[in-house]
């Protein structure tokens, strides 16, 4: 029998052509006018986002990701002249976004840098900004082969400020233009709250109040959670097959009483966009794991990329059957695993669980918590596409037929879909 594992799954047959012009380079003037391909039971049909109410199961519960995109884009110029790009990914020092963003003394981040060689280890460069709170010098120091040490000279500002001053919002490469004013609005969810993301969890930029205010009338309720979502989710997979395809880590936010709430609600979530998913799964997945290993620290919560297949230190056992694997891999129920979450924050007192998580969800996955997901249509070769299989198996081909062929717009800006297997 041929190993099940997912490790195996060659990127190859996650492919189909997506034509330049399908790619939509700005979104629509009215968001809830995009078109909505909704899968139900194997049916396709096409609507538009707007009748979003009306096509959700009676009672779901919609979770949304409420993270916000950072301008974490910084262009620095030398006395030569010479361009400096840095992308600011994530906070090293302090390791928190919120304590980082709202720092007036200093902070370090691990960066992208463009024209690294014009950019040595232990070199500094600087900026005079002017602003509210009158004028300002940032310096960018590289300490490390991808962190920058961030100081300035005026601690009115913050360093979350100083990007709202001087940064560019990092709009998807993809997209092939520079990013744009409208971008500054366009590119956020209207839900936006929690800064740190430096891509859009772009299944929610379909949403306005509007929308929303029809869910209340259903009777539909709202949850958020964060995920910050990182330049990784650029990363297209180059690997023959996806175990030589290393995950980034992005950073989970969530609060006691939303926690308390998703076990309430249990069978009748709907996750918005992958980036939800993503956090939804990995919840599952660390509270089987608390099962486990209940006296783990806040300090070292985490979930690995193959821990969903049966191993919690990032190693997959040997190739196996599927029985063989079933059998090795412990599965405490959804309601056991939330249960494990809830207890734990409680002995730890914590309001908020905050973890990072590395999980690929690709065919084979089961799914824990989602009943159905909102998402846009993703790039071939992409783990996203991947995700997208696990939850609709091989009919995942028939959706994005039926999208190409009735004239769908694609990626962040482009329309979206309601998966519900």
């Amino acid at each position: 029998m041929p190993s099940t594992k997912p490790q195996d799954i060659a990127i190859a047959d996650y492919d189909y052509d997506l034509p330049d012009e399908r790619i939509a380079r700005y979104p629509l003037s009215e968001r809830s006018s995009s078109k909505l391909l909704v899968y139900r039971s194997g049916e396709i049909s096409t609507h538009t986002f707007r009748e979003l109410p009306d096509l959700l199961p009676e009672g779901s519960l919609i979770v949304r990701n409420n993270s916000k995109v950072i301008r974490a884009r910084l262009i620095f110029h030398k006395d030569s002249g010479a361009r400096i790009e840095i992308f600011c990914l994530d906070p090293a020092l302090p390791e928190s976004y919120e304590l980082s963003l709202s720092s007036t003394q200093g902070c370090s981040w691990h960066c992208m840098l463009g024209n690294a060689k014009r950019f040595r280890l232990g070199t500094s460069l600087s900026a005079p900004l002017s602003g509210g709170k009158g004028e300002v010098t940032l310096q960018a120091c590289r300490i490390g082969e991808g962190e920058v040490s961030f100081t300035w000279d005026n601690e009115s500002y913050t360093f979350g400020e100083l990007l709202e001053l001087m940064g560019i919002l990092p709009i998807p490469p993809y997209l092939d233009r520079e990013t744009e004013e409208r971008d500054l609005v366009t590119y956020q969810t209207v839900y936006a709250e929690r800064e740190g993301s430096v891509a859009a969890p772009t299944a929610g930029l379909h949403f306005t109040p509007e929308v929303f205010e029809a869910l209340r009338h259903r009777g539909i309720e709202t949850l958020d959670v964060t995920l910050h979502v990182g330049a990784g989710t650029f990363r297209p997979v180059k690997a023959d097959h996806i175990g030589e395809h290393e995950m980034h880590a992005e950073l989970i936010s969530v609060s006691r009483e939303a926690v308390e709430k998703l076990r309430k609600r249990l069978g009748s979530i709907i996750a918005i966009g992958t980036t939800s998913v993503r956090t939804l799964e990995s919840l599952y997945h660390l509270g089987a794991s608390l099962l486990k290993h209940p006296d783990t620290s806040p300090e070292t919560l985490h979930v690995t990329q193959w821990q969903p297949y049966g191993d919690v230190e990032g190693e997959l056992p040997p190739a196996q059957s599927g029985e063989a694997l079933k059998a090795c891999v412990s599965s405490p129920s959804t309601e056991e695993a939330f249960a494990a979450l809830i207890d734990y924050m409680q002995r730890w007192e914590l309001t908020q669980l905050v973890f990072p998580t590395s999980i690929i969800i690709a065919p084979g996955y089961r799914y824990r918590v989602i009943r159905g997901m909102v998402t846009n249509f993703h790039q071939p070769h992409s783990t996203l596409l991947l995700l997208i299989a696990a939850l609709v198996g091989s009919d995942w081909r028939r959706i994005y037929d039926h999208a190409l062929t009735h004239d769908f717009r694609f990626l962040s800006y482009g329309d979206s879909s309601l998966l519900l297997p």
